[in-house]
């Protein structure tokens, strides 16, 4: 990989202490506080995202390198914010990763699916599924700032484990990796469009990108498993309760294993692979969504 690829994080990098400095200045605070950021970081993946869709339509390069800065920048201060979260919690006396309510799982999940996706930008010439991606990540942000309760407070005994930490990163590094492979089967799909096609990647590439996001998503998704059920047997005896979020993260779970099975065993690609990743996806949501808001049990945290 050469320096030049480097050049969009770098710059990116800049820019966001720039942009902290300036608001730093405007509020007389040295430490911003981490709501505020991540409401900046809202804006700044929706502007990432006009960016991007302004250089399919306009078929402007230049649009879509500036999305990819403006998505760097997005993904900085989404990190900045998760770390100023985690020092304002010990400001607080009860200090704690920020990953155990509804608000800091929302913005950990955006961070997940920007952040993957960056990386793998490195890799591509053509960047408009950017475009997709970072439409998912400011609803996602947007809706933590909205719906979900930006306080911080407390942790019941519960959440006061190792093990949760690790269980809920490794989760949602697979749930950042099945949205970008959602992402990256949107496109696909619009590629049987003459006028989507030649804005995007070509097929193969997308294939590729689909498969390995997948495979990328499923190895942490089963370590989340895998870590959730330790966690479980501390919190509260039993590795395994068939609680509603366990029983969807386990349909997820088999959704992705057949859908690497039938890639691997049964050669399945292009359309069908890509639909099966938005099935798949629709599964991750509503283990994510459905769950926390439509049924009860020892997962559900969307009052909190």
């Amino acid at each position: 990989m050469t320096l030049k690829k480097y050049y969009f994080p770098i710059f990116s990098l800049f820019t966001t202490l720039v942009i902290y400095i300036f608001f730093a200045f405007i509020k007389n605070s040295f430490l911003l506080d981490n709501a505020f950021i991540f409401g900046i970081t809202t804006f700044v993946y929706l502007l990432a995202a006009i960016f991007y869709i302004t250089g399919i339509i306009f078929n402007w390069n230049k649009g879509l390198e500036i999305g990819s800065i403006t998505g760097w920048t997005g993904f900085y201060l989404n990190v900045l914010g998760f770390f100023i979260r985690w020092l304002q919690t010990h400001e607080m006396g009860f200090g704690y990763v920020p990953l155990s309510n509804l608000f800091e799982s929302l913005v950990f999940f955006a961070m997940c699916i920007s952040g993957i996706y960056l990386f793998w930008e490195l890799r591509l010439k053509n960047k408009s599924i950017g475009a997709i991606v970072f439409i998912l990540t400011s609803l996602v942000m947007a809706f933590a700032s909205l719906k979900a309760d930006a306080s911080i407070r407390p942790l019941i005994p519960a959440l006061k484990s190792n093990w949760l930490i690790a269980h809920v990163i490794t989760c949602f590094l697979g749930y950042g990796a099945f949205a970008v492979s959602f992402g990256a089967s949107i496109a696909y799909l619009l590629h049987n469009n003459p006028k989507f096609s030649k804005f995007l990647p070509e097929k193969h590439t997308l294939e590729f990108f689909i498969y390995k996001s997948i495979l990328f998503g499923f190895v942490w998704f089963t370590l989340g498993i895998i870590t959730g059920a330790v966690w479980a047997d501390q919190a509260w005896g039993r590795y395994w309760s068939w609680d509603p979020k366990e029983t969807w993260s386990l349909i997820t779970w088999l959704i992705y294993g057949g859908i690497i099975h039938l890639r691997l065993i049964k050669g399945w690609q292009g359309k069908k692979l890509s639909l099966l990743s938005i099935l798949g996806f629709i599964s991750v949501l509503f283990t994510y969504f459905g769950v926390n808001f439509l049924l009860s049990g020892l997962h559900s945290y969307g009052s909190l």
